[in-house]
């Protein structure tokens, strides 16, 4: 009998052994998983309207709609100089988990050109949401049907008569123009906004004669027949197939390269944070944005604006973030547009 009970007793206390191993692993993981604890400040260094902008207003809207937060996330736009404003605010918020922000090329064109003490290096890299491709549209109304032709008729009018567009100036649009005119012996007249969707606004009101807007910038007057597409700055075509305007799908523009400008060139959609903050904060905000790519919202989202649909955290983004600005300090050579 008593051998039997000291067994129970045995049994008993490994029971209790095991139960409290889990509770102590469960309180572990409970202590280990973060979470806001006030309003996440979304920090969109460019203007209203741009790609970088609605992509960041689409994510909150994602975010309310299926619950994703406990905290509300807040989209604040600062544009200054350049995206620096923005960049610098990151900086300074050393340690601060409830601040984030978006990135697109002025992540390193900014401190290139301006010379403002800021480097990618100076904030925590969390996810890349996608690539964002660029596209070369012209006014409906004009005669062109392709780059070659247009290309063709900016050579026609002779230096910088013909107008191109863009958002900022040393930035991603007007790095392309320069590319376009070393690849293709023109020269344009370049006219920078404040954002992608003022860019486009012109272009349909005639004031400039081309724009390399991002797809989802001028993607509402393309499907409204007011803006034409000529070319895509890929090595290869757009993957989508279903028809946008009456005619064209995405996939049916040719590459730039195929269209006789031998170029290309696509923009980071990323996610930093703040240097200095730890590892579980950085991993919420990784498993946040997984969460908002699994949405049916976002592969709408992702098909809509034509993006390149490829993503990465940790170490290997990380690397590609370092090649990239390896690959813009050559482009900001090139084009002459690094600060003196």
């Amino acid at each position: 009998m008593k051998t039997r009970f000291a067994q129970m007793g045995q049994h008993l206390t490994a029971v209790a052994a095991v139960a409290i191993s889990a509770a102590a692993m469960l309180a572990s993981t409970a202590h280990a998983a973060w979470e806001p604890t006030k309003p996440v400040e979304f920090v969109v260094p460019a203007g209203t309207g741009g790609g970088a902008d609605q992509m960041a207003r689409f994510i909150q809207g994602v975010v309310i709609k299926h619950k994703l937060m406990s905290q509300p996330m807040i989209v604040v736009n600062k544009a200054g100089g350049a995206g620096a404003e923005g960049f610098l605010e990151i900086k300074g918020a050393k340690g601060d988990p409830h601040k984030i922000v978006i990135t697109l090329s002025n992540l390193f064109t900014t401190p290139m050109a301006t010379g403002v003490p800021f480097s990618w290096k100076d904030m925590t890299p969390v996810s890349m949401l996608a690539l964002d491709q660029f596209v070369l549209w012209v006014n409906a109304d004009t005669p062109y049907k392709t780059a070659k032709e247009y290309i063709a008729a900016v050579k026609a009018a002779g230096p910088s008569k013909m107008k191109m567009g863009g958002t900022g100036s040393k930035q991603e649009d007007q790095i392309i123009t320069v590319a376009i005119e070393k690849a293709t012996g023109t020269k344009f007249i370049y006219v920078p906004f404040q954002g992608g969707g003022a860019v486009a606004v012109q272009l349909v009101g005639k004031h400039i004669d081309s724009t390399v807007n991002n797809p989802i910038e001028a993607v509402a007057q393309w499907r409204a027949g007011s803006l034409r597409a000529l070319c895509v700055f890929d090595d290869k075509r757009m993957s989508y197939k279903a028809k946008v305007t009456d005619t064209m799908a995405w996939s049916d523009i040719p590459t730039c390269m195929e269209s006789g400008i031998p170029m290309d060139y696509q923009m980071l959609r990323g996610i930093f944070m703040p240097a200095g903050v730890t590892a579980d904060q950085r991993a919420y905000y990784v498993e946040l944005m997984r969460k908002i790519r699994a949405t049916p919202d976002w592969i709408d989202f992702m098909e809509k604006g034509a993006f390149n649909q490829t993503t990465m955290s940790g170490a290997e983004y990380e690397k590609w973030v370092a090649a990239a600005e390896a690959t813009h300090l050559n482009l900001m050579k090139e084009a002459g547009f690094l600060a003196k």
